[in-house]
């Protein structure tokens, strides 16, 4: 780093940090009812199909949502679309506390789905502004390892709240910290140019070093749509994030019951122990998938080269899916599940700054809308499957085998559909 690299400020990463923990508590928004289920499960005497609707329903709502709110943000900004959102993310998630019954529990999730819907590819596009090109991935690492983290702290403290006072107080309980993000959002975020505290030094150096432009895509928010759905690259980058996006969704709505079923842990236990695998993958997507990737990067090699080789070989890692088809042993299967998910966190962040990377003006949020979309499919998908063939098998092997599939899939997609990671021409340039 030179010296007037250094002497910069660093505003950004302030911003990086606020959205990180705005990821951060969404993702405890959605995990808290993983936690709650064999309180729920008893209350209200649920089969594993009733758990796996239920563990989908937020899904539903928020992967439909996901090309319509990236439109949306391209059209309108991060900032507007970012408040409205977090606000009505907060309210829904105070009303879960309240709900009684399979109906209304399933019906809070898909409301909640749809209030956050804006949140990951407004902290894609944000970043994108926020950040240049040889940061990106590190930037990126930073929310996108917020999700991961999130089973760390959220698990265990979920957990304690539900174990001690009961599952509607730990739904009080992620409510209150949704309200408190969103009054942070209100207060701190603005994009680079309406941030009278970013100095003209940094302003120069994010927009000099590859920050995606400001402003709405020239010829129109839904003309870049239909120019975008079919593209390539866009394809490419898409059903190899929906492969990441199975096996993820998996482990994040399935892991806390899979230990209590299958390991026979407590709930307070099975939290401790699904705390492992997520720390591990919040390292590696801060290591690998963040810092490593920028210094590459930084020091010369090709950026495709080294983008794909991170997705892919986190994609391979994320094979030790298998391992755990082959052990009754609690230890044995968070290690295999801990190497596994290291590997998908740190192919993740690289998934998520590509949209920025490949977007032409005005489309990082609808690119990353239409990857966003797919991947959350298989929030719905992975959840219902798992539940129809534990009920089926009365075992997860099959289901972790069935992830295991699907990734090869995905790895195929990125080797031979991405192609380059650079800038799609506008659409006036005639395309691909």
């Amino acid at each position: 780093m030179n010296v007037s690299t250094v002497m910069i400020p660093k505003r950004r990463w302030g911003i990086g940090v606020l959205l990180g923990a705005g990821v951060l508590v969404n993702y405890i928004d959605r995990l808290n009812l993983s936690v709650a289920m064999p309180q729920l499960q008893d209350e209200f005497h649920l089969d594993v199909v009733d758990i796996g609707w239920l563990l989908g329903a937020f899904f539903w709502a928020y992967a439909l949502l996901q090309v319509p709110v990236g439109v949306v943000l391209d059209r309108f900004g991060v900032t507007w679309v970012g408040r409205i959102g977090a606000f009505l993310w907060a309210l829904t998630s105070a009303t879960m506390a309240f709900t009684s019954g399979f109906g209304g529990i399933f019906l809070a999730r898909l409301v909640l789905g749809i209030a956050e819907a804006p949140g990951f590819p407004a902290s894609s596009k944000a970043t994108g502004y926020w950040f240049p090109r040889r940061e990106r991935a590190l930037a990126t690492a930073i929310f996108d390892a917020a999700a991961k983290f999130s089973n760390v702290i959220g698990v265990p403290m979920v957990a304690w709240v539900v174990t001690a006072y009961g599952w509607r107080w730990g739904f009080g309980m992620t409510a209150a910290l949704s309200f408190l993000y969103f009054v942070a959002f209100y207060i701190f975020y603005r994009d680079p140019s309406a941030d009278p505290k970013l100095s003209a030094a940094e302003k120069d150096y994010i927009t000099s070093n590859g920050a995606t432009p400001e402003g709405p895509a020239a010829s129109g928010a839904f003309s870049l749509l239909g120019y975008l759905l079919v593209n390539r690259k866009v394809w490419g980058l898409t059903i190899g994030f929906a492969a990441y996006g199975y096996s993820f969704y998996l482990f994040l709505t399935w892991l806390p019951g899979y230990l209590v079923q299958t390991m026979h842990m407590s709930i307070l236990k099975s939290a401790a122990y699904t705390a492992i695998p997520w720390m591990c993958a919040t390292v590696a997507d801060l290591i690998v998938g963040g810092w490593l990737v920028d210094h590459l990067v930084a020091r010369g090699h090709d950026e495709t080269i080294v983008r794909k080789a991170v997705l892919v070989g986190g994609m391979l890692l994320g094979l030790a899916v298998f391992g755990a088809t082959f052990t009754t042993d609690p230890n044995s299967a968070i290690l295999w599940i801990s190497i596994a998910l290291s590997g998908l966190a740190a192919a993740a962040p690289v998934g998520w700054s590509i949209p920025s990377l490949i977007a032409p003006k005005g489309g990082t949020a609808t690119v990353g809308g239409i990857m966003n979309f797919a991947n959350n499919m298989m929030g719905v998908i992975a959840p219902i499957v798992t539940g129809y063939i534990v009920k089926v098998t009365d075992s997860f092997s099959s289901a972790f085998g069935i992830a295991g599939v699907v990734l090869l899939i995905g790895i195929a997609s990125y080797v031979f559909v991405l192609g380059r990671i650079e800038t799609i021409p506008e659409p006036q340039q005639g395309g691909q």
